[in-house]
């Protein structure tokens, strides 16, 4: 029978689980997450060579003149050293995670999860998914709330597939304007955030600028209608921000 019990084991019949279990399910990025990480024995000892906990992500990249969703690391760690579960037994491990500043936020189609799972040899690794809600960071919210004031409104969030930063992706917000100065003079306006840390953040504004006239319309076809502006914004700054923000699109609307 134990041989038998083994065998089902290694195809994932009677294998040992893992259950991830969070403080809560709502973080800022940048915040600890605490919880632990539950591992219940199947029918049979097991050897585990590791549990690894990874944040991921979603994005969307063109190939083939298509679009497809790829899976993205946030962060992966290793939570333990090799250890033997018994048939039933039942062992916990702390887990203390703390979430990159860039961790996407978790508006329009962006989606971020906790996956956990058991290395165990000659069988059918188990695992577990868990969805969390993601904030953005202090500084990034207060330009989300610049932007917003100056008339603009939030139409769509996504992550993009993108080269040469530290992620395969960045995530983007379009903006379209409906109220204010910017009604009418742009088309939209897209805030990326390309580098964040806890003091200061590096956003590109992409300003794209309605058509008016022939010259307007060609630029539009030629696509020179659209200026990328980077700004690096820092924390002791935020009093600024709505006035700096403002300005810059000013010089490209």
């Amino acid at each position: 029978m134990a041989l038998f019990n083994k065998a089902l084991a290694s195809i994932g019949i009677g294998n040992a689980k893992v259950d991830t279990k969070l403080e809560k399910a709502r973080y800022t990025a940048g915040e600890m997450m605490r919880g632990i990480v539950e591992v219940k024995g199947g029918n049979v000892e097991q050897q585990v060579d590791s549990i690894y906990v990874s944040v991921m992500t979603t994005y969307e990249r063109e190939t083939d003149d298509r679009k497809v969703t790829d899976e993205a690391v946030v962060i992966k760690e290793k939570l333990n050293e090799p250890f033997t579960i018994q048939a039933g037994e039942v062992r916990e491990f702390p887990l203390e995670m703390t979430l990159p500043h860039e961790t996407p936020v978790t508006q329009g189609k962006t989606r971020v999860w906790v996956a956990t799972g058991l290395d165990i040899k000659q069988a059918v690794d188990p695992s577990d998914k868990d969805y969390i809600d993601v904030q953005p960071t202090v500084i990034a919210e207060e330009v989300l709330d610049a932007v917003r004031s100056l008339g603009f409104r939030l139409r769509e969030v996504e992550c993009q597939h993108a080269r040469l930063t530290r992620y395969p992706f960045v995530q983007e917000f379009e903006f379209i304007p409906v109220t204010g100065a910017y009604a009418g003079r742009l088309d939209e306006l897209e805030v990326t955030f390309l580098e964040q840390s806890k003091d200061e953040v590096n956003v590109l504004l992409q300003v794209d600028r309605r058509a008016r006239g022939l010259g307007g319309f060609l630029s539009e076809a030629m696509g020179t209608d659209e200026t990328n502006v980077r700004l690096r914004i820092k924390r002791t700054e935020l009093s600024g921000v709505r006035t700096r923000i403002d300005e810059t699109i000013r010089r490209f609307a």
